[in-house]
Order: C-alpha cells, then structure tokens, then sequence
C-alpha cells in the first residue's frame, strides 16, 4: 500500500479551521437556546454580583447578625427576669442599662484611658513576644542540637499559667508596665515558637530538594522555601496565643494597675457596681475583636495564594 502525500493528510485538518473562522458558518449557526429563567438570573447577578466577589460582599452583610441577635436575646431575658424575678436582676442588667450607665463612666474619662492603656500594654506584649518567638524558632530549625538543648525546657515551662508567674515578676520588677508587658509577652512567646516551630519542620523535603536542584543557595531556600511555608503555622500560633495574651492583660490589670479594662473590673467588684463589671467585659470582647479582625486581615494579605477547602473545591 503506498503511503498518502503530506500534503493530502495536512489538508483536512487546516480545511475545518479556516472553516471555523467563516463568518458566514458562524452566521449559520444556531444561537444558543436560552431557558425561561436565565434573562431573571442575568438581572439579579448584574445587581448583586457574581462569583467569589459577589458572595463575599453578601456574606458580609450579614457579620453582624448574631452581635444584633445576641444583645437582643440578652435584652429580652433581663427584661422578662425583670418582671419574674427570677433572680436578683442586679446580677444581670440589661444591654440598654449597660449602655447608659457606660456612657456615664465614659464621660468621667475613666474607660477611654482604660482602652488606651490596654491597648498599648497588649500591643507592645504581644509584638515583643511574637518576634523572640520567630527568632528563636529560626534558630532552632537551623540549629537542631540547639533544639535538643531547648525543646526540654520548654516542654517544662510551657504549661505554667501567667497568673502564676505574675507574682514574681511583680517581686522581681515592682508594680510598673514592664511586668504587665513582659507576662503578655510570655503568654505570647511559647503558642508562637511551638507553631513556627512545627511549620518549619513541616516543610516538604521535596521542595527544598527541588530548590536545590536549580541552583538555591541554603540562604535562599531559607527565604524564599521554608519560611513562607511556615507562615501559616505562625499565624496560627498568633491567633492562639492572642486570646491567652488577653487573659494574662487582664490579670496584671487586676493585681497591680491603676488603669486598664481589668482595673475597672476590681474596682467594681470593691464598690459592687455591677453595671461598671458588664461594660469592662464588654470592652474586652470589643478590643479582643478588632485585634482578631486584625490578625485576619493580615493573614489574608499574606496567605492569599492559598485556597482550599469545600468552598474553593465546589462552585456554586
């Protein structure tokens, strides 16, 4: 059998690409059957949006909800416990009550000076204590007979609580913001080395090998392999250690401070005003809140290359 010219086997196929471009065959073409309900569907996706920006703005306007939910189911308890006396309704004020009498407190300039202070106390702990975490983390991860040195006295001195070292540090540095800065930053500095720690040790190998294999100095593997694999394991550890952060605040505030959220919870429990008790509490969720909401907006604009998860696997 002979074999077929080039020329006769190229034809066909450069034939229905030129006939694909006609614009006469597309012309021809029959348009697209549209269903009933698309025309409705264009509509209400041009004014809401569509894709992942779209649910992300409606998601949005709904963040809010449970706070509104919760003070309103708050709201209706006291007020019926009010009327039944379940309890001694002192105990348990309403949120329109705490917001008067707050706003009382507010005007004597006590609680903005309790935010300020607080805020800078968590502010310098948690910074100081986050970044001799991450360095000592860099350290261990290079070092590993450093780590076997290490990793014994930290498995010891984890687990002990920031209440009680407060009383030392008191002893050791007097009643001053050094010792409030100082256990924050130890509340802060143990979840944080853990985390990074592990991140470091979680890298793939196959990765640093790769990088080797094109022509990486260890400096460079360093920068640009391990530690961006490590961010999330650091944020993490972050946002853990930022809830214990806030306790440890709130207990140097209760034992050596003359201003602060916690200072204004002693104080009420000395002169039993219940209402002042509930606005701290308050306030500490609040600030607790916004440095959360902090965090995250961080670890979106770091983490942005990653996705996962149910949401990113199905489109909806």
């Amino acid at each position: 059998m002979s074999e077929m010219p080039i020329a006769a086997i190229e034809k066909p196929e450069a034939e229905p690409a030129s006939a694909a471009e006609s614009p006469a065959l597309k012309l021809a073409a029959p348009a697209k059957r549209r269903k009933p309900g698309d025309a409705a569907k264009t509509a209400k996706a041009g004014r809401t949006g569509t894709g992942k920006a779209g649910k992300a703005m409606a998601r949005s306007r709904w963040n809010g909800l449970p706070y509104v939910l919760f003070f309103v189911v708050w709201e209706a308890f006291s007020r019926l416990n009010e009327q039944l006396a379940l309890f001694n309704p002192l105990f348990l004020p309403a949120p329109t009550t705490l917001l008067s009498d707050g706003w009382d407190l507010a005007k004597t300039g006590v609680i903005v000076d309790s935010l300020v202070s607080s805020s800078v106390r968590i502010a310098l702990g948690f910074a100081f204590g986050a970044f001799f975490a991450v360095l000592l983390a860099v350290l261990l991860s290079k070092f590993q007979r450093l780590e076997r040195w290490f990793a014994p006295v930290l498995t010891l001195v984890s687990p002990i609580p920031a209440l009680a070292l407060l009383p030392l540090f008191i002893i050791w540095f007097g009643i001053g913001e050094f010792p409030k800065v100082l256990l924050i930053a130890w509340t802060t500095f143990v979840p944080v080395l853990a985390n990074t720690l592990d991140g470091f040790k979680s890298v793939p190998s196959t990765l640093i090998r790769s990088a080797l294999s094109l022509g990486a100095s260890e400096r460079q593997v360093f920068a640009r392999v391990m530690i961006p694999s490590a961010v999330p394991n650091l944020l993490i550890g972050a946002h853990i250690s930022l809830g214990l952060s806030f306790s440890a605040l709130i207990v140097a505030e209760m034992m050596g401070a003359d201003s602060g959220l916690g200072y204004i919870i002693v104080d009420a429990r000395n002169y039993f005003k219940i209402t002042n008790m509930f606005v701290a509490i308050i306030l500490i969720g609040i600030e607790y809140s916004l440095f959360s909401a902090l965090l995250k907006l961080l670890e979106r604009r770091v983490l942005a290359w990653r996705k996962g998860g149910m949401s990113d696997a199905i489109e909806k």
